[in-house]
């Protein structure tokens, strides 16, 4: 079983309105939706958000104007799937306190500092630079009220975000960290993304790396971050990043479970456990198919899955050479795996040993852990709950007439 870590409204432009068109002229798989089903107004969304939101009239009007945007039938099953991942995220506040999140970062730069700097530039670079943080933490702006004091403080995602954007702006302009790292632009800005530990963020915990390549406006990097912490922002990027993406699951526990720990983790920990059952190993479901390092890169070395496919496909006598077998598993997180040489063998032998229906989905067992949590859980506690969530709303959805 395989770790995670965790951790003011724009204008909506029309650009975005004319892709939203593009994805509805390719049908409805996106999302869990049955055809041609009633769909809700804003005034009937409304009244399915949980009783004890605030404002709940501009929550309801900007999940409508969002999902109508990218072309998402408001269908009871649509909307409530997406008020139970906002419920279980942040309770609908866009910008949520985090119960001793101030502490917990003190904690985490002293006791991981040195480590997290190495992993992300280097031993070399890594080290010089963490010394510098470390001595600004310590004695800027001010000994007396100095960063790792208000470190402390904060209370909020966003106030953390914005606390270290602002020590990683004072590095780069009072210690010339490129001069002393040999490096070209480890300044400014891109010392900040690098180094920021916040990667999760908003109502909705969409990771960075995520609106960055589904950006719905211009800017850079820290008003991308602005975005998300606002309410349409940060529901924009959650609806997107939940529902965008077509996935033939008869449930919607497994569309919540994919939120959690990867786009298609549910059907690929199904995959896994197919191949399985068709040998002596036993596989990790974790729902990656391939190794990654923390860039989100494909590292060269060969997973368990694949060695295993290379092995299975090799005593059954099946032609998918290891070479497609890698171009095929590099598919996993797209709906095109489904289409792939490996994937339908592993179906049909499946099947033929079995005697059994090939699996599409099932729970990923995915460890998740972060400073920004108690203690450790896994997808399946998160996915149960989100679940719970959504029945609950489903409940409240069926007293409305539609």
């Amino acid at each position: 079983m395989k770790n995670r870590l965790v951790i003011t409204s724009y204008f909506k432009p029309l650009s975005i309105l004319v892709l939203s068109l593009s994805l509805v002229a390719c049908g409805d798989r996106s999302w869990w939706s049955k055809n041609n089903e009633p769909t809700l107004e804003s005034d009937q969304i409304k009244r399915i958000l949980p009783p004890r939101v605030n404002d709940r009239s501009a929550w309801a009007d900007d999940i409508f104007d969002i999902t109508e945007q990218l072309g998402i039938p408001q269908s009871k099953e649509n909307i409530c799937s997406i008020v139970a991942v906002v419920d279980q995220e942040s309770n609908f506040i866009a910008d949520p306190q985090v119960a001793g999140l101030g502490e917990k970062a003190v904690k985490e730069v002293q006791d991981r500092l040195d480590e997290k700097f190495k992993d992300k530039l280097g031993d070399a670079i890594g080290g010089t630079v963490a010394g510098y943080f470390q001595d600004v933490l310590k004695n800027q702006p001010s000994p007396a009220d100095n960063y790792l004091s208000q470190m402390r403080r904060v209370k909020t995602e966003r106030q953390l975000d914005e606390l270290y954007r602002e020590i990683f702006d004072y590095m780069s302009k009072h210690y010339h960290v490129s001069v002393l790292t040999g490096a070209a632009k480890m300044v400014g800005q891109d010392l900040a993304e690098k180094l920021n530990p916040v990667t999760t963020l908003g109502s909705m915990q969409v990771h960075i790396g995520y609106a960055k390549e589904h950006k719905r406006q211009g800017g850079n990097i820290a008003e991308l971050r602005t975005d998300l912490y606002s309410q349409y922002g940060g529901l924009y990027y959650g609806i997107h990043r939940l529902m965008m993406y077509s996935a033939e699951y008869d449930k919607a526990i497994y569309r919540f479970a994919d939120y959690n720990s990867g786009m298609y983790s549910s059907r690929n920990a199904a995959f896994q456990s197919m191949l399985n059952d068709l040998t002596v190993a036993e596989l990790d479901l974790d729902g990656d198919l391939l190794l990654y390092n923390k860039e989100g890169s494909i590292r060269s070395a060969s997973s368990q899955s694949e060695r295993e496919l290379i092995s299975v496909f090799a005593s059954h006598n099946i032609l998918v050479t290891p070479r497609q077998i890698r171009t095929d598993l590099k598919k996993e997180k797209e709906k095109k795996f489904e289409d792939t040489a490996t994937y339908r063998a592993v179906a049909k032998l499946y099947q033929e040993k079995t005697g059994k229906e090939p699996i599409y989905a099932m729970m990923p067992e995915v460890v998740i852990s972060g400073p920004k949590l108690s203690r450790d859980y896994n997808t399946n506690w998160f996915a149960t709950r989100v679940n719970g969530r959504y029945q609950s709303c489903m409940q409240r959805a069926k007293r409305i007439k539609i």
